[in-house]
């Protein structure tokens, strides 16, 4: 099967299809080895013999307008059912709160998965074009090559973008979902804003968290780049959720290269913890769910002269065309609840459960 990426960067009313028409993508076994590279990246939350980085060859690249919702076939309802197991989730919270507690860690992001089989048949290009409508402000991908499978995602979190010598990432933690009446739940959204949301109070908790990412992508970025300036926190809405970000822009010092920014940043605060190499070794082998490509990155590395990389959140991999499972995750402080951080996550799993109710 061809390999292909569809993509739509936020607020564009175009969207882009990068093809492989010939042979298998190729695959690197660290991000580092993007460095000079260029194409379509998927790559995964931990480099494994089984999920590579994998970089599509973009041998045929086409535009496309967004359709709009009057299409045939856009606005049908799809029936699913969800099977989700909470008690895996709760042994895995128990593990990680305990280790909270008792000062070994600052903060760790726990993920879970749920199943969804749907009663019709459907397509990934259909998800893919609802998503575009539904999410504007968001970045959303459709990938597939032979190494990955197939994933979706309609996520708002930056990891790295940049072109002319100018970068820019995000410090994204903090989650709140909107009620209805609140910064327009229950209207269409816009493509005109680029998601702002002032007014909402944050507890002690989401204001620790996103703190914790801001001071690590600060911290990590001293060695490697000048120029650096960091804006925010504010509040910015992702679809019917909002969070707290900061921005910051920079330059790369000389001999610094994009493989080298992604090894320093990935996996950030905002998908793994603090420590880093603790928590990432507690996730990759305590953790349940096998997260894959799910909380790496995607997206066109140094095509076009531009670089824009999105961490893979709000994400599901399809395996047929009534199949597919969903991704969320959430930072746990030492203060925090397991019914509270169960219900995180469903409200980030709601973004791709929408998809299939439009």
């Amino acid at each position: 099967m061809t390999s292909f990426a569809y993509y739509r960067l936020p607020h564009e009313q175009t969207y882009t299809l990068m093809t492989q028409n010939s042979g298998r993508p190729e695959t690197l076994d660290s991000y580092a080895s993007l460095n000079g590279r260029s194409g379509f990246v998927v790559a995964p939350f931990a480099v494994t013999d089984d999920t590579p980085v994998v970089l599509i060859r973009p041998d045929k690249v086409e535009r496309h307008p967004v359709p709009d919702v009057a299409a045939p076939g856009c606005g049908r309802d799809i029936g699913f059912t969800v099977t989700s197991d909470r008690t895996a989730y709760e042994a895995d919270f128990a593990g990680c709160h305990a280790r909270l507690v008792s000062g070994d860690y600052r903060k760790i992001v726990l993920a879970r998965s749920a199943d969804i089989r749907t009663d019709t048949g459907v397509s990934a290009e259909e998800l893919f074009l609802r998503a575009c409508r539904l999410y504007p402000r968001m970045f959303v991908v459709l990938v597939h090559t032979p190494q990955s499978g197939t994933w979706l995602a309609a996520t708002p979190e930056i990891l790295l973008e940049g072109d002319a010598g100018r970068w820019r990432t995000v410090a994204l933690a903090g989650t709140k979902r909107l009620g209805v009446g609140q910064l327009g739940f229950d209207t269409p959204p816009s493509p005109l804003s680029d998601g702002a949301a002032p007014g909402i109070l944050w507890d002690t908790k989401n204001i620790k968290e996103q703190r914790y990412v801001a001071t690590y992508i600060s911290d990590s970025l001293k060695p490697l780049a000048r120029d650096v300036n960091e804006e925010g926190p504010k509040t910015v809405r992702a679809g019917n959720l909002v969070h707290l970000r900061s921005d910051f822009t920079f330059r790369l010092k000389e001999d610094v290269r994009v493989g080298d920014v992604i090894t320093a940043l990935h996996p950030t605060p905002a998908v793994c913890g603090l420590p880093k190499a603790e928590t990432w070794r507690h996730i990759v082998d305590r953790e349940h769910t096998e997260r894959s490509y799910y909380s790496g990155f995607m997206g066109p590395l140094d095509h076009e002269g531009k670089t824009r990389l999105y961490v893979s959140l709000r994400c599901m991999r399809q395996s047929g065309d009534r199949d597919f499972r969903l991704y969320a995750g959430g930072g746990l402080l030492k203060d925090s609840d397991v019914g509270s951080e169960w219900l995180e996550t469903e409200a980030k799993m709601e973004t791709m459960k929408r998809l299939f109710r439009s």
